[in-house]
């Protein structure tokens, strides 16, 4: 079974132990030959062909990188050459005195420091901003709890919350841009099973 890494930070990565967030949506950057692929109808969304997706297929599994960290005395190794022990997930909190070394970014974590595996349920293209308040409910965020900052004609508190942490982790006006993304549906798959 195909395995790819996913990068979630520390609140989504909190989201996704609580069961919150079974949805992630990813900025869709094709080149122009994946624009031409002939496929059959209902492989395409918006002319950009679903097998394409970075992040996998239905059926195909997902390991989150987050931030993380372990003893100071691996603080001399690359991740590339630690070999599989103790470690911290920054999204944990204050990490204990046995995993106090410095911190790493999720981007440089191996597969085996990997706690979290998703197994994707679906894959689907559409407009940022097209996002409903049951999708902004199933990315994980806490619903806004002001009044329609946006001026949205239809108000969402969650889809409100979510474009805040679109902008936050993408820029400023990275909401307003209003991209194609990837619409990656998943599931929690427990360590023991197959």
């Amino acid at each position: 079974m195909k395995e790819r890494p996913i990068l979630m930070s520390a609140p989504m990565v909190r989201a996704l132990l609580a069961g919150t967030k079974t949805q992630t949506r990813r900025v869709a950057r094709l080149s122009p030959m994946h624009m031409g692929m002939a496929l059959e109808p209902g492989e395409m969304a918006h002319g950009i062909p679903l097998k394409t997706c970075p992040y996998g297929q239905r059926g195909e599994r997902l390991w989150v990188r987050e931030a993380w960290r372990s003893g100071k005395l691996t603080d001399r190794f690359a991740p590339r050459e630690m070999t599989p022990h103790v470690v911290w997930y920054e999204a944990d909190g204050q990490a204990p005195e046995a995993c106090s070394g410095k911190l790493r970014p999720g981007m440089f974590m191996p597969r085996w420091a990997s706690r979290i595996t998703l197994e994707v349920t679906g894959v689907r293209v559409e407009r940022l901003q097209d996002i409903s308040e049951a999708d902004a409910r199933a990315e994980g965020v806490e619903p806004a709890d002001e009044p329609n900052p946006l001026r949205w004609q239809h108000y969402s508190p969650h889809g409100v919350a979510y474009a805040k942490l679109w902008d936050s982790i993408n820029g400023p006006g990275a909401w307003d841009s209003n991209p194609f993304v990837w619409c990656v549906s998943f599931r929690r798959v427990d360590a023991d099973q197959p």
